[in-house]
C-alpha cells in the first residue's frame, strides 16, 4: 500500500510538473512574456528597415538627379513646353501659332505682331502700364504681360513673332 502512495504522489507531482509547463507556454506574447523582444525591435528589426529605407531614398534620389539633369539639358523646355523658372526664355513664333500660358506666366514681345486671346474679354494684364489688355488687342513691343487665367493666349500675326516668355506654356 505504501508504494502504492509513492506512486500516485509521484503522477500527481509528473502532473502538475506537466500543467505548470503548459500554463506558462500558454501565456506567452502577454506583455510579460513577449513574442518578439524589445531588444531583437531596437537592434536587428530596426537596422533592417532603416537599410531598406536608405535604399530606396537612394533609388529615388538618383531618379530625380537624372530628370533634373535632362531638364537642365533641355534648357528647362520640353517639346514646346516650358517648366517655369526665373530666367526668360526666347520661343519663336509662326503666324497663326498660339502661345497659351498657365497662371501666373509672363510674356514680353520683342518681333513682330500678335494679339491677345481668350475666351471672354478680359485678357492680359499690362504689367507695364498698368492696365488690362482685352482679349483681340494688340500687344505692345516691350510691354511686360502676366496671365493671370490659364486660358489666356498670345497669336502671332505676322510671319515671325519672337517672345520672351518665363513661366508655364504651350505653343500650339
Amino acid at each position: 500500500m505504501k508504494k502504492w502512495k509513492i506512486a500516485a504522489a509521484a503522477a500527481c507531482v509528473c502532473f502538475l510538473c506537466t500543467m505548470a509547463y503548459a500554463a506558462n507556454a500558454g501565456s506567452a506574447g502577454s506583455s510579460a512574456d513577449p513574442l518578439i523582444t524589445l531588444s531583437y525591435l531596437n537592434g536587428t528589426f530596426a537596422k533592417q528597415v532603416q537599410t531598406m529605407v536608405d535604399e530606396s531614398v537612394a533609388a529615388r534620389k538618383a531618379e530625380m538627379e537624372q530628370a533634373l539633369d535632362k531638364l537642365i539639358a533641355s534648357g528647362g523646355s520640353q517639346t514646346g513646353t516650358s517648366a517655369g523658372g526665373s530666367v526668360f526664355a526666347v520661343v519663336t513664333l509662326g503666324q497663326g501659332q498660339t502661345l497659351v500660358g498657365d497662371v501666373g506666366c509672363e510674356v514680353m514681345l520683342r518681333v513682330g505682331n500678335a494679339v491677345c486671346g481668350s475666351t471672354d474679354s478680359v485678357g492680359l494684364i499690362d504689367t507695364t502700364g498698368g492696365t488690362n489688355l482685352p482679349s483681340g488687342a494688340a500687344l505692345a513691343v516691350n510691354h511686360l504681360y502676366m496671365v493671370t487665367i490659364s486660358t489666356r493666349s498670345v497669336t502671332a500675326t505676322s510671319d515671325t513673332v519672337k517672345v520672351l516668355v518665363r513661366g508655364p506654356y504651350t505653343v500650339s
